[in-house]
């Protein structure tokens, strides 16, 4: 027998044994489910979709809901919807969790789904499927004629992003929702419908004297809201609780930071982090590399894209920037967490406060057009290798001018294929060294290089 709470008898009494014995036993649903609204009105949150002028209110009321894919982060009411939806419409409502039903038990619910109408109509069942993103190819394809043919409206809940995760063909016969994490007033709302509405959260004294932490804790998710709720109550003896920061940080040791370092959070954050970095701001790049590392973040990963990014966003507007970046790589990789936090933090605030230029992650992107689109050029006699007799004799390296041998060590010599000779790839940006760099090369190259 597993209990969702631990207790010691000597510390309760009789009486408050008995009563939390349904809890222990499954015998009372937890607050999250008693106080699921059945009605688009009861519904807290998502007003862009089903407020009086969203986006789904209007289909839901008359009953004509295509097939759709609700994305959103956990807690934000898509199993709700779906509930909602099929209630309001009258249809019958199936549902599947992709994590534990296959192609079988998909073809099962589609045959019964054949024997109640056809499309657009009353009886038109709605199949929901829990974790749509879980599905492998064949399984999503299971569901297409069944969705062509009207003998099903498809609603699928995904945490991921289903551009990536949901088969084409799929995606393109359903719309898109994105349903957003819980706003601060959404989620006092909840509370305060609890309290309201609950039975047995009605029998208790509650004073919500501070709600910051649970806020907090919450992450927007608004069942783990409900959820820290209900635990710290059922583990405050007697019917008068008072609801406290200290208390629920108490009760709740960690909160678990939002971030799949596999999913959408993954590539949302480190672009966050990226964008922070190239936009020059060291408090936006040390928050989002506080996110990362707090979520469990391949320290290596990190530290990886901070070198990358060090030559494509500073290059050589501080070519230092790359020295530190790959001195940092190879410091996390011997050090680990939780130490290697300081020197990704060096790393990144250093970053963010240089000097920025793109101009060497451009210049190759241009050569390597180029080279697209001009194929394979011959390389100019001149600077081709000479190793042996015969080719010397065949003219290889014949006119070549050894730039030591100049002033300034320097020969003006054409070292581009004849068909793109002149072509200009790289342009010095506007920083303190690339400008350096930009009059070095117009005094040695005069007019091919007129930037």
């Amino acid at each position: 027998m597993v209990y969702p709470m631990q207790f010691n008898t000597q510390n309760y009494k009789i009486a408050q044994i008995v009563m939390h014995l349904p809890y222990f036993y499954g015998m009372i649903e937890p607050l999250a489910e008693r106080i699921r609204p059945k009605t688009l009105d009861g519904f807290v949150s998502q007003q862009h979709l089903v407020g009086k002028n969203g986006a789904l209110y209007p289909q839901v009321k008359k009953g004509m809901v295509p097939s759709l894919i609700f994305w959103g982060p956990p807690g934000t009411g898509k199993t709700t919807l779906a509930q909602i939806i099929a209630n309001e419409s009258g249809r019958p409502f199936y549902t599947l969790s992709a994590i534990s039903s296959g192609v079988k038990d998909v073809r099962e619910v589609i045959e019964k789904a054949k024997q109640s109408g056809g499309l657009f109509t009353a009886k038109n069942p709605i199949l929901f499927i829990d974790e749509i993103h879980r599905f492998s190819k064949s399984q999503q394809d299971s569901l297409l004629g069944a969705v062509e043919k009207g003998w099903v409206t498809l609603i699928g809940a995904t945490t991921e992003n289903p551009s990536f995760e949901v088969i084409p063909a799929l995606l393109s016969r359903c719309q898109v929702y994105v349903l957003n994490s819980f706003e601060k007033e959404d989620l006092e709302a909840l509370l305060a419908r609890a309290m309201q509405e609950d039975e047995v959260l009605k029998s208790k004294k509650i004073n919500l004297k501070q709600t910051e932490a649970l806020l907090r804790l919450s992450g927007g998710d608004g069942r783990k809201l409900l959820n820290i709720f209900e635990l710290i109550i059922n583990s405050e003896e007697g019917d008068n609780v008072t609801i406290t920061n200290d208390l629920v940080q108490q009760k709740v040791q960690k909160n678990t930071v939002l971030y799949d370092k596999t999913g959408e959070q993954h590539y949302d954050i480190i672009s966050a982090f990226i964008k922070s970095v190239r936009g020059s701001d060291p408090n936006a790049a040390v928050y989002w590399l506080a996110r990362m590392i707090e979520g469990g973040e391949d320290v290596k990963f990190i530290a990886r894209r901070m070198v990358i990014l060090a030559s494509e966003d500073i290059g050589n507007a501080n070519p230092t920037a790359l020295v530190l970046a790959n001195a940092a790589f190879q410091a996390v990789n011997v050090i680990g967490y939780p130490e290697a936090r300081i020197i990704l933090s060096q790393c990144a605030t250093y970053l963010a406060s240089s000097p920025k230029s793109n101009a060497s992650y451009l210049a190759i992107g241009k050569a390597q057009q180029k080279v697209n689109e001009t194929g394979d050029l011959p390389v100019p006699m001149a600077i081709r290798n000479a190793p042996t007799k015969l080719m010397k004799d065949l003219g290889y390296g014949k006119e070549y001018a050894y730039a030591h041998d100049f002033e300034n060590n320097f020969v003006d010599l054409e070292f581009l294929p004849d068909e793109i000779s002149g072509t200009t790839f790289y342009k010095p940006g506007n920083n303190v060294r690339e400008n350096a760099f930009r009059e070095f090369l117009k005094k040695r190259w005069k007019d091919k290089y007129n930037f």
